[in-house]
């Protein structure tokens, strides 16, 4: 027998609730790692076609995809608290590089202070431009999600999914891009404009195209889970989210 806040819950019980913990576990390694490496790489500018844009635009759209999962099985509080964690490992991740820059090469070191600090040191004005962006993005794609899904009744899982993405990455490239680059004058403005539009249209293209990837997460999931179970934790989200309960 296992327990649940203390509650014995009988073999089939546990074991249901032992693969819930698991999907969110796996989502959530997902959801982090994506965004904190995004941070990471994210002062690296490259150009494909008509597009220039930042390093970060890789993993990123992978971050939104998670959140879509979470949000469709674990409902509002399950994004927040994941947003509220990968915030906090951010503030960590931002903590450790400004120590890292303060503590001077070794004279044999590959890396000099100079290397390291124009890698890294561009990295904390990412960093500091995504908690912004983060939290207000994701806070917005939970609403657009959930009203997307009030308003279609829980149909169209492509809609509120590419929707509910494709306004918080609006919010997200223009907020990161211009605290990163914009404010300590590494862009002018009329190149923040034209990069901030490159980063979102690439953006919403992929958003477009992980579309099927939704689809086949959700499979994933449920076949896990089991369809009674999947269909069972989908209405505790929405009854959670949409009514506060």
């Amino acid at each position: 027998m296992n327990s649940n806040d203390g509650i014995a819950l009988p073999p089939s019980a546990a074991s249901a609730h032992k693969r819930r913990e698991l999907v969110f576990l796996i989502l959530a390694g997902i959801f982090v790692t994506n965004a904190i490496v995004a941070e990471l790489i994210g002062g690296k500018l490259f150009t494909w076609g008509p597009f220039t844009m930042s390093l970060g635009v890789l993993p990123w759209p992978v971050v939104f995809l998670a959140t879509d999962l979470v949000n469709e099985y674990f409902g509002k509080n399950g994004v927040r608290r994941l947003t509220f964690l990968t915030v906090a490992l951010i503030i960590y991740a931002f903590a450790v590089l400004f120590i890292g820059i303060v503590i001077p090469a070794a004279g044999f070191s590959p890396v000099d202070d100079e290397a390291f600090q124009k890698v890294f040191g561009q990295s904390l004005w990412i960093i500091f431009g995504s908690l912004v962006a983060f939290l207000v993005s994701q806070f917005v794609d939970v609403f657009v999600f959930w009203a997307v899904r009030a308003k279609t009744e829980g149909k169209y899982l492509w809609l509120r999914a590419t929707g509910s993405t494709a306004v918080s990455q609006l919010i997200d490239t223009f907020v990161i891009l211009g605290i990163a680059f914009y404010l300590p004058g590494k862009l002018s403005l009329n190149e923040y404009m034209i990069t901030s539009a490159s980063n979102y249209s690439y953006k919403l293209a992929i958003a477009v195209a992980l579309t099927p990837l939704i689809y086949l997460g959700h499979n994933v999931i449920d076949r896990f889970l089991g369809e009674r179970q999947a269909e069972d934790l989908i209405e505790e989200a929405a009854e959670k989210s949409l009514h506060g309960k």
